[in-house]
C-alpha cells in the first residue's frame, strides 16, 4: 500500500470513536441499509496492514467488530461480539499464533477463518488445517482478492 494511503483514510473504529459510538459496536445500519452486514473479526499484528483490511472490509459493507494483535485479545472480543468470519494472519504478537486463535475460535464459538499470510509453506498449511480455515490469502494480495474469498466464505 503506497505510504500516501496510509494517511488518507481514518479507520471505521476511529471514526465511529470520535462520533461517540463504541468501536466494537455495531455502525449505524441507516448508512448501510436495512439488511444487517456481517460481522468480521481481523486478527493481525501489523497496524498498517489492520487499518487497511478494515477500510477495505468496512467500504464493501462488512461490519468489523474489532482488531487484534494477539490470540488472547481475538478470543476475548469473539466472545463478546460473536462475529461470523475472522481473517487471520498466522503469525501474531503474543505467546499463540494465528493458527492456534483460529482453532479455538472454532471449537468454541463455531468461527470459521481466512488465514491472510505471508507463511503458507506446506508445514504451515498441514499445521493450520485444524482449524479448518475457508481459505488462505498469500500476502501481499490485491483488495479484490480479499473481498471475493470474505464474500464465498460467508455464503460457506
Amino acid at each position: 500500500m503506497p505510504i500516501e494511503n496510509v494517511t488518507s483514510f481514518q479507520p471505521q473504529g476511529l471514526q465511529r470513536a470520535a462520533q461517540g459510538v463504541p468501536c466494537f459496536g455495531p455502525p449505524d445500519q441507516e448508512s448501510r441499509g436495512a439488511s444487517r452486514a456481517a460481522r468480521i473479526l481481523i486478527i493481525e499484528d501489523d497496524y498498517f496492514v489492520a487499518l487497511e483490511l478494515e477500510h477495505q472490509l468496512t467500504e464493501a459493507g462488512y461490519d468489523v467488530i474489532g482488531v487484534a494483535a494477539t490470540a488472547e485479545k481475538a478470543l476475548s472480543i469473539a466472545d463478546a461480539h460473536k462475529p461470523e468470519l475472522a481473517i487471520v494472519d498466522i503469525r501474531l504478537a503474543g505467546l499463540r499464533d494465528g493458527i492456534e486463535a483460529a482453532e479455538q475460535l472454532l471449537r468454541e464459538h463455531g468461527i470459521r477463518s481466512i488465514f491472510s499470510t505471508a507463511h503458507s509453506d506446506p508445514l504451515t498449511r498441514k499445521r493450520g488445517e485444524v482449524a479448518r480455515p475457508l481459505g488462505w490469502l498469500e500476502k501481499p494480495y490485491l483488495p479484490d482478492a480479499l473481498l471475493q474469498l470474505v464474500k464465498i466464505a460467508l455464503k460457506a
